[in-house]
């Protein structure tokens, strides 16, 4: 079940931002994480376009243009963390990527890392931001 906390983002229990524009740090871990996952889905859909090439002696564009928007939908996402959907497109491109696996078996390891990653950008960076925030109100 999710909520709303006091600054009105949605957030799933443990503290996981849902949807919602992230502080600073939040913003940048997440946006740091999305950044790296354009090379390891490039890759990916490079990966299945050999994988369908060396099955039928053809290869498949698709899974090229599919990696190649997955990769762009993500620097996409990178770029909007400070949009209030920006987050949520974030979790769309995890499940995308965890979607991979029918394609690609493999990609099922990277795609629980990135949600690893992402899950732990949202947590920490809002941790992160609370902590500067308490620091901040501190000083005189």
């Amino acid at each position: 079940m999710s909520g709303t906390d006091t600054s009105g983002h949605r957030v799933a229990p443990g503290g996981v931002l849902l949807y919602g524009v992230g502080d600073r740090m939040t913003r940048r871990l997440a946006a740091v994480v999305v950044a790296f996952q354009v090379v390891v889905v490039l890759l990916g859909g490079l990966v299945a376009y050999a994988i369908a090439k060396s099955r039928d002696g053809v290869g498949h564009p698709a899974y090229l243009w599919v990696g190649g928007v997955l990769a762009v939908l993500c620097i996409v996402t990178a770029g909007t963390m400070r949009r209030p959907w920006g987050v949520a497109l974030g979790w769309v491109v995890q499940i995308a990527t965890l979607a991979a696996v029918f394609v690609v078996p493999l990609m099922f390891v990277v795609g629980v890392i990135f949600l690893a990653l992402w899950i732990t950008a949202l947590v920490q960076g809002r941790k992160m931001d609370q902590l500067t925030a308490d620091y901040l109100e501190r000083q005189p």
